[in-house]
């Protein structure tokens, strides 16, 4: 009744022998009436005599062996949690009955039975009861009871589906960018060589341009549609249709939730630079134009091609670290053999029980070729443990009366009896898990700060392509000389301010589609 308990978090710890140093020098401190270290969580959990020590003396004789240590204030941590199915409740009184029982049950801190689900969310000392005295309690008083089913399978953590949907939506964008990019390199070559020819040969506008329309890619099939603008809008709509497909409904999601990620301005770029192009384009046709306008046709694919890429890479990452852990968490038991000792060590019952229904101090019997299904001490019996899978030690390491064993190795050429020290989540195994998915979802401070700035970045783009919008459009009607000098598509035969507006146009749709496959967003 007078002891207390605390916990210490423990750093520096490499491995069981440091644990065996720690728990072995403390016991013999006055005062200290048990400690339990686990090594994974580097969590040390110490009952004691409030009288004659206290946590903080208990963390300095941790420090004096060489280890990190601090006490851990919220005490919690170490409460066992039970999630149940209850059947047989009728009513209001039934759910009463149950919480008013449990609450009066020595070492139950916590207690809520919600009637429309059947289910039961307890907390308790693992000190005092165990899981299966609960539903003992239950089962007295006439309802059946079950364990919540833990999903082992960890489906969670498959990126399968991803892997599929950004690949196709890869493949499709890269289907249509070669070409693309064919027609985008033979005109940059053929231009190159047009300017190079008007250099040396002092041509006039005149001739230019009737070079330039002689090419094959520029002979117009209808007045103001050239073949390279009609085959890159054909090129260029399955990709905004299919490959462009994901971005669409994220982005939607998005701006559902009042946010704008990166998606949002991928789909602002690609779209405007697409609807831009036709708009253009009917103009142009509508005009019966002589000279082909500038389009936006190649950047959708290509956009969509690295962004794609970027994005199948990523959930291939994710995908063989999750792998890795599905693997882990098929180490895990799912049953273990309870056994009930008489004097002298004799056998006198057996029983097979759930992995979660295992009690700390319970005696646990692991036959030849079965999983150790919690973290223990060897009482009885001698035999070979494979631990290879947990601590990469390839040969199998011997077990005696006294040694420790993990969750997850396998027992090889002997029967032995275990007391199991740590269950259910605080086993090596379940930690390792817990770590690695910890380390799977948290981000690393620059991430987050990249994360925060992605934030302010979309809406900074967009503000900064619509300034220059407006910029161009007022230096324009200013300094139309300015216009004319940077313009390559200018032709005398269209109005100023119909120049003015294109040329404005595509200077801010530019910045909207430089900013999209940015560092951030690939990052």
């Amino acid at each position: 009744k007078t002891l207390s308990k605390c916990y210490v978090q423990v750093t520096g710890m490499t491995c069981a022998s440091c644990v065996a140093n720690i728990e072995r020098n403390l016991r013999r401190e006055d005062g200290i009436h048990s400690i339990l270290v686990a090594l994974m969580a580097g969590k040390a959990e110490v009952r004691y005599n409030p009288a004659l020590i206290h946590p903080s003396a208990i963390a300095e004789l941790i420090r004096e062996l060489g280890f990190g240590a601090t006490v851990m204030e919220n005490c919690g941590e170490g409460d066992g949690i039970l999630e149940l199915v209850v059947r047989g409740m009728t009513c209001a009184s039934c759910v009463h009955k149950i919480e008013s029982t449990l609450m009066k049950t020595n070492g139950v801190l916590y207690c809520s039975v919600a009637l429309a689900t059947n289910k039961a969310h307890i907390k308790y000392d693992p000190e005092i009861i165990g899981p299966r005295d609960v539903i003992q309690v239950i089962k007295d008083l006439g309802f059946t009871t079950s364990l919540v089913k833990k999903d082992r399978s960890a489906s969670h953590l498959d990126h399968k589906q991803e892997i599929r949907q950004w690949k196709r939506s890869f493949v499709v964008s890269l289907v249509f960018c070669i070409p693309v990019m064919g027609l985008m390199i033979y005109m940059m070559v053929m231009d190159s060589q047009l300017s190079d020819a008007h250099a040396h040969h002092n041509m006039s506008d005149k001739e230019m341009e009737a070079l330039h329309s002689s090419m094959v890619l520029e002979y117009q099939l209808l007045p103001g549609l050239s073949v390279m603008n009609f085959l890159s809008f054909l090129l260029c709509v399955p990709v905004q249709m299919f490959g462009g497909w994901h971005f669409y409904i994220q982005a939607y999601k998005a701006l559902k939730h009042k946010t704008a990620n990166m998606d949002v301005l991928i789909v602002l770029a690609t779209s405007i630079a697409f609807v831009y192009s036709c708009v253009i384009l009917l103009v142009a046709m509508a005009e019966k134009a002589k000279v082909n306008p500038v389009t936006f046709f190649d950047t959708p694919p290509m956009l969509f091609v690295f962004i794609s890429l970027g994005r199948w890479l990523e959930h291939v990452a994710k995908g063989k670290t999750s792998e890795a852990l599905a693997r882990l968490i098929s180490l895990q038991a799912t049953e273990a053999t309870i056994v009930t000792l008489g004097p002298d060590n004799v056998l006198l019952s057996e029983e097979q029980v759930d992995v979660e229904l295992v009690q700390r101090g319970d005696i646990v019997k692991v036959i030849p070729g079965g999983k150790f299904p919690v973290d223990g001490r060897v009482i009885e019996g001698h035999s070979m443990v494979d631990e290879s899978l947990i601590t990469g030690e390839a040969m199998p390491v011997t077990k005696k009366p006294g040694n420790t064993v993990i969750a997850g190795s396998i027992n090889q050429n002997g029967s032995l009896l275990i007391s199991a020290t740590h269950v259910g989540a605080d086993t090596t195994l379940s930690q390792i898990v817990k770590l690695v998915e910890e380390a799977q979802t948290s981000k690393a401070p620059i991430q987050q700060f990249a994360d925060k700035l992605s934030g302010y970045f979309v809406p900074c783009i967009v503000a900064v392509s619509v300034v220059t919008l407006f910029a161009w459009i007022i230096i324009g009607f200013v300094d139309f000389e300015i216009v004319e000098k940077y313009f390559l598509g200018y032709n005398k035969s269209i109005s100023a301010a119909e120049v003015i507006i294109r040329f404005a146009f595509q200077a801010s749709i530019t910045v909207l589609c430089i900013a999209c496959p940015c560092s951030l967003g690939l990052a």
